[in-house]
């Protein structure tokens, strides 16, 4: 949201205006409160709408904002952000398809130097994506985002991200509220035996070329168990569940943005190893006994290891070492 100072923080001055109101504010309040012209406010009212504010006007009585949930909106998670790049801009949707979905769009329309770290954030999806196309259930309470990057990390490294991602949000669960999350091979972040988060990496690449990547994050921050289909729900937990109260959304997404960045960092700068070690240390997979179900095969054995690619490196009952790029990870 800000390369140095926020791009929208005029804007967001703005914004605190017509939070304090319950009534319609013109634009010469406006403009006479924050000492702005007329044509500034309604630029900065076009940015705000742009980043997902509903801010509905008329001639004659001026500006009035829907102040619905605002405490995920991009102000409220400003507020707490420490990146540099990450998250500095963003998008808000009260309701969309996917996050992910909509990163896409934007990506292959181009613009990529300017997209970098733009976060796309939902309050809801109705379309929200998984691993292997499978559907993911996001209603509204979870911290559904999808992370814009250009990249430049050798293509052989891009799983490094999901990686990062997954570290991430288990160490912020992990510092935040005392819960002893793990990583289970490849995507999932769970607590017991119980999903909480997952992570999905989609990329844009033109042979060894990367052009983007896209981070998905899909995390059940403030979900209530018993609303979902009952065919999941045995298998599914949220944050809220765990520690028995709601929590602050903004609070958790801007930390572990915060956490993203600085794995990210590294990971452009090559230094692979610490995310890898910090992977294992958090893993739940690694030394237990497993099946693997690939598109062209299924197998059982030990996991022993990730490669440096992200590869589950697993020990079959034959003896035979066998490394997994992609497939589903079945703890036995």
């Amino acid at each position: 949201m800000r390369n140095g100072d926020s791009m929208y923080r005029a804007a967001f001055k703005v914004l605190e205006i017509l939070e304090k109101s319950d009534k319609p504010v013109t634009c010469s309040e406006i403009s006479n409160t924050l000492s702005i012209s007329g044509s500034a406010v309604w630029k900065h009212i076009n940015e705000l709408r742009a980043i997902g504010y509903d801010v509905s006007s008329t001639e004659d009585e001026g500006y009035l904002l829907d102040k619905r949930h605002m405490d995920f909106r991009p102000h409220a998670i400003d507020k707490y952000l420490k990146t540099r790049v990450i998250g500095r801009k963003m998008r808000y949707f009260e309701s969309i398809p996917s996050t992910i979905w909509y990163g896409k769009d934007l990506a292959e329309q181009g613009g990529l130097d300017e997209l970098h770290g733009l976060v796309i954030i939902a309050g809801e999806q109705t379309g929200g994506v998984g691993r292997m196309g499978r559907a993911w259930v996001s209603p509204s309470g979870g911290i559904w985002v999808t992370l814009v990057l250009k990249p430049n990390i050798p293509i052989d490294h891009l799983f490094m991200l999901t990686l990062a991602g997954s570290v991430s949000v288990a160490r912020v669960l992990r510092k935040m509220f005392d819960i002893g999350a793990l990583i289970k091979w490849p995507n999932d972040i769970i607590i017991g035996d119980k999903k909480v988060a997952g992570i999905l990496l989609e990329l844009g690449a033109e042979g060894d070329r990367v052009k983007y990547c896209l981070v998905g994050m899909g995390i059940d921050a403030n979900i209530s168990v018993d609303t979902l289909n009952e065919s999941i729900r045995h298998m599914i937990t949220s944050i809220s569940n765990e520690v028995d109260q709601e929590v602050d959304r903004a609070v958790v997404l801007a930390a572990i943005l915060k956490e993203f960045e600085v794995r990210y960092d590294m990971i452009e700068q090559g230094e692979y190893e610490p995310v890898i070690r910090e992977w294992k240390n958090f893993s739940s997979t690694i030394g237990r006994r497993v099946r693997i179900n690939t598109l062209r095969n299924s197998f059982e054995g030990e996991a022993v290891d990730i490669d440096p690619t992200g590869a589950l490196v697993v020990r079959k009952d034959n003896g035979k070492i066998e490394k997994v790029i992609a497939g589903d990870c079945v703890h036995i």
